[in-house]
């Protein structure tokens, strides 16, 4: 077969993948697919298109760094609104 042809590119690639594919087959707990990571950085896809909107950098900046606790609460299971919460209520009041 030739290395070229649909084939060959597959069976190279999975020579090249073959360490990965083993942990897989040997531990039952890796997923097969990388869905739960997608779906956890689908809300920062959304929120870098609405970053695009923000009036000054440091907006945007702002924003991001919001949007990431808000995401990294919900990741570890805690609730957005209490650790925002907690943030406001602890950070020191510039003036």
């Amino acid at each position: 077969m030739l290395q070229k042809s649909a084939l060959g590119k597959a069976l190279h690639y999975l020579d090249g993948q073959w360490q990965r594919l083993r942990c897989f087959l040997d531990d039952g707990r890796i997923t097969l697919d990388n869905n739960p990571a997608e779906n956890a950085i689908r809300p920062f896809v959304v929120g870098r298109k609405n970053w695009l909107f923000s009036h000054t950098p440091s907006g945007a900046h702002g924003s991001a760094a919001i949007y990431s606790l808000m995401e990294t609460a919900k990741g570890n299971g805690l609730s957005p609104y209490d650790d925002l919460q907690f943030v406001f209520e602890t950070l020191p009041i510039l003036g």
